[in-house]
C-alpha cells in the first residue's frame, strides 16, 4: 500500500510539475512578460554575442599588441621580458606563454632567434614543445577517433613523442617551472599513455603548481571515458578540484567543465538534482566570488554555472549569475542553440520566473500637467 501511494503521489506531482511550471508555459511567460531590467537584468537591446564577458582593459591589450607587434618584427626580447614578469605566478607565465603560441602562428621566425639566443631558456623551449603539441592537434581535429582518417591519426600520434621529448629537455632547464609538464600532460593522451605513464606527469605538475588551472584542465581530459578514464573517474577529479581550489583561483570551475563533457557527449544527460550536486555548484559560485573580477576566465566560467544551476532547478542562485554576467552572451552553451541572444534570454527569464523573484519595475517618468 505504502509503494502504491508513493507511485501515485510521484505521478501527481509530475502532472503538476508540467501543468505549473513546465517549459512551454514559462517560456510562453518569458517571451510575453519577461522584463529584464525588472528583474536587475541589462535588457535585451543590450545584450551582445560577440564576447563572453567585458573586453579586457585598454592597458592589458596595449601591452599584448605591443609584444605581438615587436615579435613580428624580429624582436624577442619583448616576448622574453612579458613572460619572466608574470614570475612564479604560474597560471598567469601560461597564459603569456598561450598568447605568444598565437603569436607564433603567423610568425615564429622570432621564436627561432629566442631560442637560438638562450638555447637555456625554459619558456622559450616550453613554448615550441607547446607549439609542437598544438601542430599535431591541427592535423588530428578535434572530431572523435573514429572519424578521424588513419592517415591523419598516424601524423598524428607520430609527432606527439618528439613534442613531450623537447618538453622533457624544457623541464631541465627550470626545474621548479611548470609549464613543461602543462604540455607533457596535454600530449599524453594523444600519445596513448595508459595510467601507470601520465600519473609521474601529473604528479611532476601537481609538485610544481598544485593548482594549475590549465594543467587541471588537460588532466580532466585524460580521465574522460572518451580518452583514458570514465565517468566517474572525471567526475571524481572535478570533485576534488572544486574542494582543493584556493581563493582567488577560478580552480572549481573544472567541475563545470566536467558537466560539459558529459553534456556535449551524449544530449540525453540528465544533471542529477541531488543534494551533492547543489552542494558543489553553490560552492563553486562562493569560489567565484573570490576570484578577481577581470579574471578573463571567469565570464565563460559564469555562464556554465548559470546554465547548470538552472539545470538543477537552483533559479535564484542561478538569478544571481545572470546579474553578474551583465549584457554579454557569446559563450557556451547559448552559442549552442544558433541564436545565443535568444537562447540567453529564454534562460534568464526562466531563472526570473522560476525563483519566484518578485519583479521591482523601473520607475517611469511621466509628463507634468500644465
Amino acid at each position: 500500500m505504502t509503494l502504491f501511494l508513493a507511485v501515485v503521489l510521484g505521478v501527481f506531482l509530475v502532472l503538476l510539475h508540467r501543468l505549473f511550471i513546465s517549459p512551454g508555459r514559462v517560456d510562453r511567460w518569458v517571451g510575453k512578460h519577461f522584463v529584464a531590467s525588472d528583474y536587475g537584468l541589462p535588457p535585451r537591446e543590450q545584450l551582445s554575442s560577440r564576447r563572453s564577458g567585458p573586453p579586457p582593459s585598454a592597458h592589458r591589450a596595449e601591452e599584448r599588441q605591443a609584444v605581438a607587434d615587436a615579435a613580428w618584427e624580429g624582436d624577442w626580447k619583448a616576448a622574453e621580458r612579458y613572460v619572466r614578469a608574470a614570475g612564479e605566478d604560474w597560471d598567469e607565465r601560461w597564459d603569456r606563454l598561450e598568447l605568444l603560441k598565437h603569436v607564433a602562428q603567423r610568425d615564429d621566425a622570432w621564436l627561432d632567434a629566442w631560442r637560438a639566443a638562450e638555447p637555456d631558456n625554459c619558456d622559450a623551449a616550453t613554448l615550441h614543445a607547446s607549439i609542437m603539441v598544438r601542430q599535431a592537434w591541427e592535423i588530428r581535429g578535434s572530431a572523435y577517433a573514429h572519424a578521424v582518417p588513419a592517415s591523419d591519426m598516424n601524423r598524428f600520434r607520430a609527432m606527439l613523442p618528439a613534442a613531450i621529448e623537447e618538453a622533457r629537455k624544457a623541464a631541465l632547464l627550470d626545474p621548479a617551472n611548470p609549464g613543461p609538464w602543462v604540455v607533457m600532460v596535454t600530449a599524453a593522451r594523444g600519445a596513448q599513455y595508459d595510467r601507470s605513464r601520465f600519473r609521474p606527469l601529473w604528479e611532476g605538475l601537481v609538485e610544481r603548481a598544485p593548482h594549475h588551472y590549465e594543467g587541471h584542465a588537460q588532466a580532466l581530459q585524460y580521465w574522460c571515458a572518451k580518452w583514458y578514464g570514465s565517468d566517474r573517474r572525471m567526475m571524481r577529479f572535478a570533485r576534488q578540484a572544486v574542494h582543493k581550489a584556493p581563493p582567488g583561483s577560478p580552480l572549481a570551475g573544472i567541475y563545470l567543465h566536467a558537466l560539459s563533457e558529459l553534456t556535449e557527449r551524449s544530449a540525453a544527460f540528465a544533471l542529477p538534482v541531488t543534494p551533492m550536486t547543489r552542494s558543489l555548484l553553490k560552492r563553486i559560485a562562493a569560489s567565484f566570488d573570490q576570484v578577481a573580477s577581470d579574471d578573463e576566465r571567469l565570464p565563460v566560467l559564469r555562464h556554465l554555472l548559470a546554465h547548470y544551476m538552472l539545470r538543477s532547478m537552483m533559479y535564484a542562485p542561478a538569478l544571481e549569475q545572470f546579474r553578474r554576467i551583465g549584457p554579454w552572451c557569446g559563450a557556451h552553451p547559448w552559442r549552442e542553440a544558433g541564436n545565443p541572444v535568444m537562447a540567453f534570454e529564454a534562460a534568464r527569464g526562466r531563472a526570473a520566473k522560476l525563483s519566484r523573484t518578485r519583479p521591482t519595475p523601473t520607475p517611469r517618468v511621466h509628463g507634468m500637467a500644465r
